[in-house]
């Protein structure tokens, strides 16, 4: 299902997780589980910024589009 999320459900949902550490809303044992979560997030976007990355190498090296 994750990875089905866009981009911006995964960023929108990292920046909940950073401002509740940040204003210390969460307890030591909620804080252990967010940072498990915010490592499982910050991997899902970067795999679809290198996915994205790779496609748009592919398609502007493409010679039919050329």
């Amino acid at each position: 299902m994750e990875k089905t999320l866009k981009y911006e459900a995964l960023m929108a949902e990292l920046q909940a997780i950073v401002k509740k550490m940040e204003s210390d809303e969460l307890d030591v044992d909620q804080l252990s589980e967010q940072l498990k979560r915010a490592q499982e997030l910050i991997k899902l976007c970067k795999d679809k910024l290198t996915k994205t990355e790779a496609d748009i190498k592919r398609i502007l090296s493409d010679e039919t589009y050329k």
